[in-house]
């Protein structure tokens, strides 16, 4: 054994190419020669010259991927159920995959296993997309219908942060979405190998958890009031598939749902007979939400607002009615709500209403032109750049944020206040003389989030060209320092509601007719961070009018009196307004 020992002595100091003393006279070998080239890559062969450290980076490495493995597993997809505890409890999906790796044979593990790692990464990325969706739209991600929105949030960040920002968000979310593909296959491939590697181990392991989870769910035991035992993968992979197929078949749905109209073949002249002669204003207030009136912390300054402009507005001749609407989409969509509103189809996504607007359907607007006896406008200051879908909403002129006149400052999203758009809408059409009947489509945007800065009313005779606001949005407050406090935010917020309704109730009361009739709406509940986990789509409606004629047409609507309507007012879905509307204003309501 010592003679062994002692003839391989000089081997080993050849093959790793370093002098000792039992072999002075050695040479050391040339870089160019294949033992050189041995040696010089040895010198970077770490593991093997700090194995203890070599040994902790595979440990840790390996804990690391049973880590994000584990991760994958449990974290729900949205934000306000993620809490600790949801990582303390027993995935049915992880143990069934453990040991259906350790059953089949090796060239069939590799593939399981690289396939597995994929997928658990796609759905972990589907989760974080989900965590953003229920964050501004209370709802997941449409695997269908929703990848247009997508560009839409290209398109914000361009808005907000520039060309550049634009092009480094859009870089980073493509890096991110393949670091997590790639780190997840990783992952699944090592924990793999350690499996295999402790067989016995990882059977004996995968069996007790799997008996441990049967028994967590028989009982129902829970820890902190979640359950210990979950399928949630599971459930969350099948509500995705009963999601695509209902998105698949919506639009045959659609299509039935639009081809009936019961005003389609009504002759003009007996189209909203009683409104003839009357300025008709649709008028929708970004983000007015029911949650505005009801809840607590916000009521008493809401409630106080329209208790003054009811009175002020009946000191003025005015009455109103108020009810609710609930609306097809919440935290955001305003487009799919107005759409809906004026078609009388409920439009939910974006599928909806690009099928919409290519099509021949009748709208609101589109009837009162129909019959000739309307020029119908929009004020759209939130279009910011070409909108092609305007010609759909039938609309005579359309006055974007480009075409009102304004040469303020924007108010963080919103490129036109309120006030502005209202007065400019009084001099390009409402008050110009020897005029046809106006029937006009506003869209107030100072309620738009993120609702910081706000403008604030200024006289109505100084608002010029708007360059009076230059000052007002530097006493505003910062978003970026609003949107750290979810308090602050709500306060904003109720803030740029009574803003917008101040705005609209003074336009009335200023230039306001006996033939003006004033329909305002919210559009949508605001997002997520004001509702408070609020999971009602309702926003109020009103209709404002001194002709008491016109408020006597809905008296069988059981409306209340006031701009605010009673917490048991009526509520509709808001794609029924357009029909009931028509019936009310049209032969059959005399």
């Amino acid at each position: 054994m010592s003679l062994f020992t002692r003839s391989r002595q000089p081997l080993d100091t050849a093959e790793s190419g370093e002098e000792t003393e039992d072999s002075p006279t050695r040479k050391p070998p040339s870089e160019s020669s294949p033992t050189g080239r041995f040696a010089r890559f040895r010198l970077f062969d770490w593991r093997s010259r700090y194995p203890r450290t070599a040994h902790g980076v595979t440990v840790g490495t390996t804990v690391l991927a049973g880590a994000l493995l584990l991760f994958a597993l449990l974290v729900p997809n949205r934000l306000e159920r993620l809490g600790p505890e949801v990582f303390f409890r027993l995935p049915a999906e992880g143990i069934l995959l453990a040991g259906l790796l350790l059953a089949v044979p090796p060239r069939s593990r590799r593939l399981l296993a690289v396939a597995s790692g994929a997928l658990l990464g796609l759905l972990t990325v589907l989760k974080f997309v989900d965590m953003g969706f229920y964050s501004v739209l209370a709802r997941p991600f449409d695997l269908v219908l929703d990848w247009i929105l997508l560009d839409d949030a290209a398109e914000f960040v361009r808005e907000s942060f520039g060309r550049t920002g634009q092009v480094l968000a859009v870089i980073g979310v493509i890096v991110l979405f393949v670091a997590v593909l790639v780190l997840m296959t990783l992952a699944m491939v090592r924990v793999t190998n350690l499996m295999v590697g402790h067989r016995h181990i990882a059977a004996r392991t995968t069996l007790v958890l799997g008996t441990a989870w049967i028994t967590c769910m028989t009982l129902a035991i829970q820890v902190g009031g979640v359950p210990l035992a979950t399928k949630g993968n599971a459930e969350f992979v099948g509500n995705r598939v009963e999601q695509v197929r209902a998105g698949l078949k919506d639009g045959r749905i659609f299509e039935k749902q639009a081809a009936v109209d019961a005003f389609a073949k009504t002759p003009p002249e007996q189209l909203l007979t009683g409104l003839r002669g009357k300025d008709v204003l649709f008028t929708f207030i970004e983000s007015y939400g029911r949650v505005a009136i009801d809840d607590p912390a916000m009521a008493p300054q809401i409630d106080k607002v329209l208790k003054e402009g009811t009175s002020s507005l009946k000191a003025a001749g005015f009455e109103s009615r108020s009810a609710w609407l609930r609306s097809p989409v919440t935290g955001a969509g305003s487009w799919l709500a107005h759409s809906t509103f004026l078609s009388g189809l409920w439009i939910k996504n974006q599928q909806r209403y690009r099928s919409l607007t290519t099509s021949d359907r009748a709208t609101l607007n589109s009837y009162f032109r129909k019959t000739g006896a309307w020029r119908t406008v929009g004020i759209v200051p939130g279009v910011r750049r070409a909108w092609p879908e305007g010609r759909f909403f039938a609309l005579d002129h359309i006055y974007d944020s480009e075409h009102l006149g304004y040469h303020g400052p924007y108010f963080s999203w919103t490129p036109v206040p309120d006030q502005f758009s209202l007065e400019a809408f009084q001099r390009l059409e409402h008050g110009k003389k020897d005029r046809d009947p106006i029937m006009a489509e506003i869209i107030l945007a100072s309620s738009h989030n993120p609702w910081s800065p706000i403008a604030r009313m200024v006289d109505w005779n100084d608002l010029g060209d708007g360059s009076v606001f230059h000052g007002i949005k530097k006493e505003g407050t910062d978003p970026k320092e609003v949107w750290q406090d979810p308090e602050r935010v709500r306060t904003e917020y109720r803030r740029a509601i009574e803003y917008s309704l101040h705005s609209l109730t003074e336009w009335v009361e200023r230039y306001g007719t006996d033939d003006t009739v004033l329909v305002f709406l919210g559009d949508h509940q605001p997002v997520p961070t004001v509702t408070a986990g609020s999971t009602s789509r309702d926003v109020p409606v009103t209709i404002v009018a001194r002709d008491p004629k016109v408020l006597d047409r809905i008296a069988d609507w059981r409306w209340t009196d006031g701009l605010k309507p009673a917490e048991n007012a009526p509520t509709w879905g808001m794609d029924r307004f357009r029909d009931r509307f028509m019936t009310a204003y049209g032969p059959q309501g005399d």
